[in-house]
């Protein structure tokens, strides 16, 4: 597909500076891209590249001040990373929306309901009574289960697998082999030592607007719901256990686990590799350190957390710089015993 700069600006609601007719094919990163292409310049390190790149059209920020002449067409807006991804966007929707049809080998069960518009890859297998709302798009080799709901506009990357009775809301992306729905680890110990499986007859409900990315797994409830709310990101290999809810908008990085049961608020950052314990509340808008251990509630809205156990990110930094001071403390707690013992021993003639 090709675009003038006068077409991409009125998408972005930019300016354009220098020849509106200028056209591009592809993207391309400023620093290496090629005669018609499009790229952006919003960090200050690659603003070398904005005199130098071959893109035949750059978005930039208004306010960016031109040092020399630039060769490729400018188009102006308030922020150019943003305006980017606007673009990203629109362009990812337009290639989703030449995707229709059902591919085969496929199953799709006499009882399901596939809605309009929709994208079946091949050796995807659609269980009874599922529903797919219009406009979803179901790369190769997904499976649903019985009963499975996906509402408009979701996409299911190849390999996703969702277990039966779950529920999926709209404009949800659900990357490359993402588990919805396994069962979420309760076992309970018996007088023998051994542990006898508890039934996980629970589902999993991921709300609208959601993202979730490659390899996570989000365990279905005991009983009830483990709950995903609206806007919610997860990044890759996240372990969501049984019963737990995520609140909306909040956003979690690869390779954090939350355990069962746990409340994470509206609006909580959580970094990577971070493990929560189960039973627990993450009050709205706490922002979890990366490796940190969460061993008890946070009641305190807004609080940042750091180290294993966690605890206040403030006092975590002081302590940091304590520690790093030890040795010369221990000098100096070295020499003022000297001077005690000194000043003693005159004190008493010795």
């Amino acid at each position: 597909m090709q675009f003038t700069a006068a077409q991409i600006a009125m998408l972005i609601q930019g300016e354009v500076e220098g020849d509106a007719s200028a056209t591009v094919d592809s993207f391309g990163k400023i620093e290496d891209a090629k005669q018609n292409q499009l790229a952006f310049l919003a960090n200050p390190k690659y603003e070398e590249y904005l005199y130098t790149t071959q893109a035949s059209v750059i978005i930039i920020n208004e306010s960016q001040e031109l040092k020399q002449p630039v060769v490729a067409t400018l188009i102006r807006v308030p922020n150019a990373y943003s305006a980017f991804a606007v673009l990203l966007n629109k362009y990812q929707e337009m290639v989703r929306q030449q995707m229709s049809g059902i591919q085969q080998p496929t199953y799709i069960h006499k009882t399901a309901k596939v809605g309009e518009n929709v994208f079946v890859g091949a050796f995807t297998y659609i269980s009874e009574n599922v529903q797919v709302a219009n406009n979803v798009k179901i790369y190769p080799g997904v499976f649903l289960g019985n009963n499975v709901k996906i509402d408009e506009s979701t996409i299911l990357h190849p390999g996703v697998k969702i277990y039966h009775d779950c529920v999926v809301g709209k404009n949800v992306t659900l990357h490359a082999g993402t588990v919805i729905g396994g069962d979420g680890f309760g076992f309970a110990p018996q007088p023998d030592g051994s542990y006898k499986k508890i039934p996980q007859i629970g589902n999993v409900i991921i709300e609208d607007n959601v993202e979730i990315g490659a390899n996570a797994t989000i365990d279905r409830a005991t009983i009830g719901s483990t709950v995903i709310k609206t806007g919610a990101k997860l990044d890759n290999l996240i372990q969501i256990a049984h019963n737990v809810e995520v609140g909306s908008n909040t956003v979690i990085a690869a390779q954090a686990g939350v355990s069962g049961s746990t409340k994470v608020g509206d609006n909580v950052q959580i970094g990577g590799q971070a493990g929560i314990v189960g039973h627990i509340q993450i009050a709205d808008g706490v922002k979890i350190n990366a490796q940190s251990g969460v061993s008890k509630s946070i009641k305190t809205p807004n609080k940042g957390v750091t180290g294993s156990p966690a605890y206040d990110y403030t006092s975590a930094l002081r302590s940091q710089a304590v520690s790093r001071n030890l040795p010369e403390l221990e000098k100096r707690v070295a020499e003022l015993e000297k001077l005690v013992q000194q000043m003693l021993q005159e004190r008493i003639g010795v």
